[in-house]
């Protein structure tokens, strides 16, 4: 797949949304090992994977203009809606395969929702 390169300073490239993707899917993945049972290493993975599939998949299909802008001061529509999306890839995820430890996981999906909303207020 070819790099895309920016058009307008509210629209991102490829790589940028790339980079974003994986700052947020090491920091899942951080979040999974500190929480999960070591056992669980399906659940880490998919923590990890599902994050940053999550927000690559969102930025990409919502790279526009308008919901790039800042409707808040530092906060893009899109800013919010990519953890919204996380936090729905990591929920399908444990209702398709329950989690090792159902609790631990629904403390770990909470923070990697936050790490993601974090990631994409302060990268892009």
């Amino acid at each position: 797949m070819p790099l895309v390169i920016a058009s307008s300073p509210e629209i991102f490239s490829t790589a940028h949304i790339g980079l974003t993707a994986a700052i947020t899917g090491i920091l899942a993945l951080a979040i999974a090992i500190w929480r999960l049972p070591r056992s669980a290493w399906p659940d880490i993975a998919a923590v990890a994977v599902l994050s940053a599939a999550s927000v690559y998949l969102w930025r990409t299909s919502a790279n526009m203009t308008p919901l790039n802008e800042d409707g808040l001061p530092g906060f893009s529509a899109n800013d919010w809606a990519a953890p919204v999306l996380t936090y729905v890839f990591l929920s399908l995820y444990a209702d398709v395969r329950i989690p090792a430890d159902p609790r631990r996981y629904a403390q770990t999906r909470a923070l990697a929702t936050l790490a993601s909303l974090a990631v994409n207020v302060i990268t892009i």
